[in-house]
């Protein structure tokens, strides 16, 4: 299926339009190839895009001040990601969001996604949609941190998101559930000798 015909697919998941309104909507987006490790957005600069992932693996992170990693977000095969706060709000991004694979997106810049709001109310209506989604699992992501041990976080991963385990490396994955690369190696470990 090409790219566009999968974006309309996508939408059409969402909210009921019509062939011609999907046809304009994915119209409005354009392919990018990205390699493994290259930013595609950068601390200082304002994220002109938002991304749907057609292939490939997304990592958004931020540097502490002693130079820690800490994941916000991943993103792989049929989800989306950028740097919100700088995209919506237009202002210099404060996070990076790197390739971890060779991988291609769909993606529609600030503007036009503007002009598809203004256009058709269903337009508007499907990015309030997904965005209201995303505000729910950031909650829910959030509520685990503060109430579930560090294994159970992992437990949690690992059931609801299969897809992003052996996708994501093992650094990153410690950091988005907030404990070191080591404790989340004896955590593996631990689990392995259970199973066997």
């Amino acid at each position: 299926m090409n790219p566009h015909e999968i974006i309309k697919s996508y939408i059409q998941r969402y909210i009921e339009i019509t062939e011609e309104e999907a046809d304009y909507f994915a119209s409005c987006f354009e392919t990018a190839r990205f390699k493994k490790r290259q930013y595609i957005v950068q601390p200082g600069f304002t994220a002109k895009y938002r991304n749907y992932v057609l292939e490939g693996a997304f990592r958004s992170f931020v540097v502490g001040d002693q130079g820690q990693e800490s994941t916000i977000e991943f993103a792989i095969d049929d989800w989306w990601i950028t740097d919100y706060n700088s995209y919506i709000f237009q202002q210099p991004a404060s996070m990076f969001v790197m390739a971890l694979e060779d991988s291609l997106v769909l993606r529609i810049d600030f503007h036009k996604e503007q002009e598809l709001k203004n256009a058709n109310h269903h337009f508007e209506s499907f990015f309030r949609i997904i965005a209201e989604r995303a505000l729910a699992a950031h909650q829910r992501r959030l509520i685990s941190n503060l109430t579930l041990t560090a294994e159970e976080r992992f437990t949690h991963f690992e059931t609801n998101f299969p897809k992003f385990m052996g996708r994501v490396p093992q650094y990153a994955l410690a950091s988005f559930l907030g404990m070191t690369t080591e404790f989340l190696s004896r955590i593996r470990k631990r689990r392995l000798h259970n199973k066997s």
